[in-house]
C-alpha cells in the first residue's frame, strides 16, 4: 500500500506505525483516518506480527489530534470503521499496541493514545483534552477511557478544564506506564515490546481479550465466561499450549509458533 500520511516498520514480530504530517504536528485528516486504517487491519490480519507500536514524525509532536485548519477550510471529516488514526473503535484487535508518545497528545492525540493498551512518553509529552475550547468534545473515545483509566473525579478535573498535563503527571495520575528522557520514547517502547514478544503470543492475545471482555460486566459473570472468549480457547487449541510447558520441563527457552 502506498502510505501518504504514515509509514510503517517491521521488526521481526513488532510493527511501528509512525503518524507522518509533521508539519501540522501530525494533526490527522480523513484521508489519513482511512490510510491508518488500513495499515491496523494489515497488522491484525497478520500472524507474524504480534505487537504494535504507534508514535508520531518529529521530535515535538505524537498527535495534534483532528486537523482543524482542514476542517476550517471546508474539509470533510470521518474516519473508517477503525476509528481515529483506526484505533479509538478498534475493538476487536488482540494484539497488543502500544503508544509511543514523543511529544504533544492533544485531543484526537490522547484518544489514540488511551486507545493503546501502554503509554510510554518522553519528558516534553504534553496530554489534554482541550476539545471544549474550540466548542468540540472528545467523542473519538476521551470521554469515555478517560475516566475509566483514571477514575471519575480525575477525568473531570482534565475534561472540564481542557488543562493540559506533563508526561509525570500521567504517570502519577496512571494513564502513563513510563516516562523517559526526550528522544527515547521509541526506543523504550521497543523495549516494551520486545519483552512482551517474549511471552506466548496466543497467551498474550488471550489475556487482553479476557481484560477487556471482562470489564464490561461483573467479575462473577467474567470468570465463568472467559474460558469461552474466542481468544482464550485460541490460545488452548494452540501449539503454544503445549509447547510452554514442555520447554519450562526441559529447561530451555520455548519455540513460539503463535498458532
Amino acid at each position: 500500500m502506498d502510505l501518504k500520511f504514515s509509514k510503517v516498520t517491521r521488526k521481526g514480530p513488532i510493527t511501528i506505525v509512525t503518524l507522518s504530517r509533521p508539519e501540522v504536528y501530525n494533526a490527522l485528516h480523513i484521508d489519513a483516518h482511512f490510510e491508518l486504517n488500513k495499515v491496523f487491519d494489515d497488522f491484525s490480519a497478520d500472524p507474524e506480527q504480534w505487537v504494535a507500536i504507534v508514535t508520531g514524525a518529529g521530535d515535538k509532536a505524537f498527535c495534534a489530534g483532528n486537523d482543524l485548519k482542514w476542517q476550517a477550510a471546508g474539509g470533510k471529516r470521518g474516519w473508517d470503521k477503525g476509528g481515529f488514526a483506526g484505533l479509538t473503535t478498534r475493538f476487536d484487535c488482540d494484539k497488543p499496541i502500544i503508544a509511543a508518545v514523543n511529544g504533544v497528545a492533544m485531543g484526537g492525540g490522547f484518544e489514540v493514545a488511551l486507545a493503546c493498551d501502554l503509554i510510554i512518553a518522553a519528558e516534553n509529552a504534553t496530554f489534554a483534552l482541550p476539545e471544549p475550547r474550540v466548542g468540540l468534545a472528545a467523542l473519538a473515545g476521551g470521554l469515555q477511557r478517560l475516566p475509566r483509566q483514571i477514575g471519575l473525579k480525575r477525568a473531570m478535573g482534565m475534561i472540564l478544564t481542557a488543562r493540559h498535563v506533563s508526561a509525570k503527571e500521567g504517570l502519577e495520575l496512571g494513564f502513563v506506564n513510563e516516562v523517559v528522557p526526550q528522544g527515547e520514547a521509541l526506543a523504550a517502547a521497543e523495549r516494551w515490546a520486545e519483552t512482551i514478544t517474549k511471552n506466548s503470543p496466543m497467551s498474550i492475545r488471550a489475556s487482553k481479550q479476557a481484560i477487556q471482555k471482562g470489564l464490561e460486566v461483573s467479575l462473577e459473570q467474567a470468570m465463568t465466561e472467559q474460558r469461552d472468549y474466542p481468544a482464550v480457547k485460541a490460545m488452548a487449541a494452540s501449539q503454544d499450549y503445549i509447547e510452554g510447558p514442555k520447554a519450562f520441563s526441559e529447561k530451555r527457552p520455548p519455540k513460539w509458533l503463535g498458532r
